[in-house]
């Protein structure tokens, strides 16, 4: 299964107010597993950010003022993300705004090749998941990273990549899953993409074999016994198993 975790910012809180996006983040997870690759964009929102949002995630008019703008990243980002399931933190915000930005392009480009991201991704929520399984306590990105006991000490300020990846951490504890590919291996970036991967360590054919223990016969005539009482119950999956 692909999932991407994604995460925004933007300009202001409201669509409706001409607000853009100004950042996109995503990690991909494949199985569970953090596959490396990731997906990272600022964006020029050809209008002036909020003070307000500026506070949040630290991003100012001047930063962003020479990346491009969303209909030149359009059709990079939807590949990125089609068919994948996408598992985004109060995903309702995010969507509404990555929607709105797909809707301009097509809407300037005469046709609708673009999103709405419903129709190529399922959408996962976490925010509604963390209430559904802890009603009545603060749920936002530090109150989880808290509560499963993630370190957020290097989160400052928002970012949508670091946001993104700690919400990995955050999803994957949530459910119960591992969070890293590899331990300690070394990161391989593609200048082109900005994407990086994780370079896989092979074991070499001179590494000692792997020890075989076996049961002592104690343990096997105690395993045996317990068979037996276990039969005396009724009917033994063991012995399905041996046949």
């Amino acid at each position: 299964m692909r999932q991407i975790i994604l995460d925004t910012e933007t300009t202001g809180i409201e669509v409706r107010d001409g607000h853009r996006l100004i950042e996109i983040g995503g990690v991909e997870v494949i199985n569970r597993r953090l596959t490396g690759r990731h997906y990272h964009q600022y964006i020029n929102p050809e209008r002036a950010i909020d003070p307000e949002a500026i506070e949040v995630h630290g991003i100012t008019d001047a930063r962003v003022a020479n990346e491009p703008v969303f209909a030149d990243i359009a059709h990079e980002f939807w590949d990125f993300v089609k068919g994948a399931e996408l598992v985004i933190h109060n995903a309702p915000f995010d969507v509404g705004f990555i929607d709105h930005e797909f809707a301009m392009v097509n809407r300037a480009r005469g046709n609708d090749a673009l999103g709405p991201l419903s129709s190529q991704c399922s959408i996962l929520d976490t925010l509604k998941m963390a209430r559904d399984r802890h009603p009545g306590q603060r749920n936002n990105l530090d109150a989880l990273c808290k509560r499963y006991d993630i370190d957020n000490g290097h989160r400052e300020l928002h970012g949508a990549l670091l946001d993104a990846e700690i919400l990995a951490d955050v999803y994957l504890a949530m459910t119960g899953g591992q969070t890293a590919l590899t331990l300690g291996a070394e990161r391989d970036t593609d200048s082109n993409t900005g994407n990086t991967g994780f370079a896989i360590r092979r074991l070499t054919s001179e590494r000692a074999p792997l020890r075989v223990i076996t049961a002592s016969d104690e343990e096997v005539q105690a395993h045996q016994q317990k068979l037996a009482k276990l039969r005396e119950k009724g009917v033994c999956l063991w012995d399905k198993l041996e046949g």
